[in-house]
């Protein structure tokens, strides 16, 4: 696993591939979970007896817990070290391109698009594709930025 340990390391990695991640298998636990957390409680998410007559045939995650899982799926495949703090500084781009059915299984695989300075830091925008196990098609797609103060 690449661990980054300074600005010109994580400019040297720019277009390399990181990943893939470990499976994650998405349970009906953790989208009643994310719905509590967030209020969306939706049916095509938490009411498995509607959703299986749905246009899913069963329930499906919220693309924002989705979007969420992304350091848990990127941790397994790179690090930053050395660093004073990480902060998320938002997102460019986002896209659900297929929904993740309960049972299914996700792994992210990153590349490191563009590291900038930034003051008294550096600025790294990591594409990261969440793969949906056994389809062609990505569950998401996001460009990341976080700023990395060594």
């Amino acid at each position: 696993m690449p661990v980054f340990t300074s600005p010109d390391e994580l400019r040297a990695a720019i277009s390399q591939e990181l990943g893939p991640g470990e499976w994650l298998e998405i349970t009906q636990k953790r989208i009643d979970l994310f719905a509590e957390a967030t209020d969306d409680f939706q049916w095509i998410h938490v009411d498995s007896e509607r959703a299986a007559g749905g246009p899913f045939g069963k329930t499906i995650a919220h693309g924002f817990l989705t979007l969420s899982l992304v350091p848990k799926l990127t941790r397994d495949y790179y690090s930053v070290s050395g660093h004073r703090m990480t902060v998320n500084y938002g997102l460019n781009k986002v896209r659900f391109v297929s929904p993740v059915p309960v049972g299914a299984r996700l792994r992210g695989r990153s590349t490191i698009v563009e590291v900038l300075d930034v003051n008294d830091a550096v600025q790294v925008t990591l594409r990261t594709t969440i793969e949906l196990e056994g389809t062609d098609r990505p569950a998401c797609i996001v460009d990341g930025v976080t700023r990395v103060y060594f």
